[in-house]
């Protein structure tokens, strides 16, 4: 059976670029995203002109039994999961308190905590019985740091860090490592940041912050540090990491104002 590593949410950004650089490491890339199967099959046929392994498959967090049927069914038919990486964003909008509904609140949860909460319970038992497993979450700013408009945003994130040092603090020792990895700044992804600011804004962010200037978090480093981190020996394991680019200041303490594109 071959060794997997398993993407949920891997879109064209962050998710897609560790599907290539852990197939260009001999894991088989199996990703899973919420829509866009053509974006999905490019992914694949890119991983393959490479000569790695790689699936995808399109399916929806919040529907029952789905991240559980997942997880079974790449266990079944392809091989051991030796590294998870969460990757699902839970941005919902800036939207206001009174225009926040009951249900838009709970979808940034589903997505952002319950979500990891089932993958984690599906996935744990196995990889407690192999005495090793890689779980490697990506996380914002908003984990740290609640802004106006984004309330739903900010409790699912900073719950889906809490839950992340909960697991930690139980698993760890049965040698599944769990990384936080929070990334706090603005990063080169179309589908993603591309989609909120629109093309034209994201065309201007690039042009004044991104490309050689190296002022967007680029997602192929991102990839990379997460290849990194599933290798890490158990002695020196990194549970929480912060990524931004080297001209940026941190989030978390930097007037908001000042990243208003």
């Amino acid at each position: 059976m071959k060794k997997v590593c398993l993407i949920i949410g891997a879109g064209a950004g962050i998710g897609g670029n560790c599907a290539k650089v852990f197939a260009k490491n001999g894991y088989y890339a199996f990703m899973a995203r919420r829509t866009d199967q053509e974006g999905l099959d490019k992914l694949v046929t890119e991983i393959k002109s490479e000569n790695g392994e790689a699936e995808g498959k399109l399916f929806n967090i919040v529907e029952d039994n789905a991240v559980e049927d997942l997880v079974e069914y790449v266990q079944k038919n392809v091989g051991q999961i030796e590294v998870a990486i969460y990757n699902l964003g839970s941005q919902i909008g800036n939207r206001s308190l009174d225009n926040t509904s009951d249900k838009i609140f709970e979808l940034g949860w589903r997505m952002a905590t319950f979500g990891l909460f089932r993958l984690a319970k599906s996935l744990f038992p196995t990889m407690a019985k192999q005495n090793k497993g890689t779980l490697i979450v990506t996380s914002s700013t908003a984990a740290v740091r609640g802004n106006k408009g984004q309330h739903s945003h900010a409790a699912s994130m900073a719950g889906r860090r809490m839950l992340c040092q909960t697991l930690n603090d139980e698993f760890s020792s049965q040698g599944i490592h769990i990384v936080h990895a929070l990334i706090d700044g603005a990063v080169d992804a179309p589908d993603t940041l591309g989609k909120m600011l629109g093309k034209e804004n994201f065309d201007k962010l690039r042009e004044s912050k991104g490309l050689d200037k190296d002022g967007l978090i680029l997602p192929s480093k991102v990839a990379e540090c997460y290849y990194y981190l599933s290798q890490q020996h158990r002695s020196t394991w990194t549970n929480e990491i912060d990524l931004r680019s080297f001209s940026d200041q941190p989030w978390w303490n930097t007037p908001s104002e000042q990243y208003n594109f």
